[in-house]
């Protein structure tokens, strides 16, 4: 192929479009050394770097129920049998968030006037979401890097577990950080150990960072924000109890977990501002020094992990070491090169022409390059399963190139442009067909919320249609050109 005809070739608008989207994907994988290592953006997932991962099962259960009764006065009587919290999903839908079992539950419901349609442990996926909204904000201020939160949602919209992934996190910190419920409340104090509730930490809107207050003396402290709920149940409860007329007889004392983590009374000032009306901006002071420092440090990720909405259990936990997680990648590599090698030996042997065989092996590895590009621009997380994803997808693309120069080879000669051109399009077509059913193979894997499944499914579904718009379309267009010589 002469110079000119190169250039003809890459001016088809397929080719081209192969050839900007190779580019784009370098440029999103960005390849560099760092620290004397070769280096990407490629998210790997916990398989390839030290970690834990924490599975976490909610002690709740959705329920369907059937009444004759006004579902106010129903779930009333509900209410104060089971000692819960509990919100109406739907019309006959109800979230329990408090674990029961279905033999005792449906003898309450029994007893309440109502039946038992249906019983499923978990949250409805509002509460799912609210839960991983949590979770993050708490991962978040603990500067937890590379963490993952993935609700596990089945079909029927019910959240039954939630995984979390912790990059460089070991396992008995990763329980400590996110395998407790994690409920936040402010009480004050009566009489003497006697305290009273005051607010939960879901009226907290904002938290700030540890400060000097007065700014440069050497007092720490957390400021933070209450909504005007928040701030009208904070006075009402502080003068009820005496503590804006006598603060140092009734502290406040924070609470997560059962644990006291912060106690201490109203200012002077404070007390008087709380008398006089609704304060929603408040400041814990937490003392001098580093200790103050580091007092206002764990405060501060208190204050921000606001409370689970319902009780989690730890189901199942793992981890991975570093050095394991570094024997993995370059297993994965070494098989990944395998099989490239595999799948060219293979073609080699069917075709023994060197013209067929490059751009078929080349094609294909172009594709798996795009497709890495496209996996670091989404941050899709590459592990175990995703890389077995690029194998198939190896697989499989040869396949369909081979299904495309059997079809438009005529007795090992090209044929005229437009039979060529007939015979193409009948092979696409053969090709989109066999795509189809894998994208539809893999959509409930996708959206099923199944962890690792997922992304494999993804990676699956990015590949083939990466596969059938882009590069199966330009290797048409290459291999004529280059057997048309």
């Amino acid at each position: 192929m002469n110079r000119k005809e190169f250039i003809e070739l890459f001016k088809n608008w397929q080719v081209a479009l192969l050839v900007v989207l190779l580019i784009a994907s370098v440029f999103f994988i960005y390849p560099h050394v760092q620290d004397g290592k070769l280096a990407t953006n490629l998210q790997y997932g916990l398989d390839f770097t030290d970690g834990t991962w924490l599975q976490m099962e909610f002690q709740a259960e959705v329920i369907g129920f059937e009444t004759t009764r006004p579902v106010t006065d129903f779930l009333t009587d509900l209410r104060t049998e089971i000692d819960a919290e509990m919100y109406l999903v739907d019309d006959n839908r109800l979230e329990i968030r408090k674990y029961v079992s279905e033999a005792e539950l449906r003898q309450i419901v029994a007893a309440a006037g109502g039946s038992l349609t249906s019983y499923e442990q978990g949250v409805s996926r509002a509460t799912g979401e609210q839960v991983k909204e949590i979770l993050e904000q708490k991962l978040n201020a603990l500067g937890t890097r590379d963490a993952k939160v993935n609700p596990l949602t089945s079909l029927s919209g019910i959240t039954r577990y939630v995984r979390v992934e912790l990059a460089g996190v070991s396992l008995s910190q990763a329980k400590d950080i996110v395998g407790k419920q994690g409920r936040f409340e402010i009480r004050i104090h009566t009489t003497g150990n006697e305290t009273e509730h005051v607010l939960y930490g879901d009226t907290i809107t904002t938290v700030g960072i540890p400060t000097q207050e007065p700014p440069g003396s050497d007092r720490w402290g957390v400021s933070f924000t209450l909504s005007e709920e928040g701030a009208a149940q904070f006075r009402d409860a502080a003068i009820r109890y005496g503590a804006t007329t006598d603060p140092e007889s009734h502290w406040l004392d924070m609470i997560l977990d059962d644990v006291v983590v912060y106690s201490a009374p109203l200012s002077q000032d404070l007390a008087s501002q709380v008398q006089a009306g609704p304060i929603r901006q408040l400041f814990a002071s937490t003392g001098p020094g580093q200790e103050g420092l580091n007092a206002a440090k764990n405060l501060e990720i208190h204050l921000r992990a606001g409370a689970l909405p319902v009780e989690v259990t730890v189901a199942g936990s793992g981890s991975v070491s570093a050095p394991l997680g570094e024997y993995f990648k370059t297993m994965s590599v070494l098989a990944f090169i395998v099989a490239a090698l595999a799948v060219g030996v293979v073609i080699f042997y069917r075709y023994r022409e060197p013209a067929i065989v490059l751009p078929m092996i080349g094609i294909n590895l172009s594709e798996i390059v795009i497709l890495l590009g496209i996996a670091a621009l989404i941050q899709q997380q590459l592990d175990l399963l995703a890389i077995a994803a690029l194998i198939a997808v190896l697989g499989t693309g040869i396949d369909q190139l081979v299904i495309i120069t059997d079809e438009v080879l005529h007795e090992g000669k090209v044929p005229s442009p437009h039979l060529y051109q007939k015979r193409l399009t009948r092979a696409v077509g053969i090709i989109m067909v066999s795509a189809a059913t894998v994208i539809i193979a893999m959509i409930p894997l996708a959206l099923m919320d199944l962890s690792t499944l997922r992304g494999f499914a993804i990676i699956t579904i990015i590949g083939v249609l990466v596969g059938v718009l882009v590069t199966r379309p330009a290797y048409g267009k290459i291999i004529m050109a280059i057997l048309s010589k």
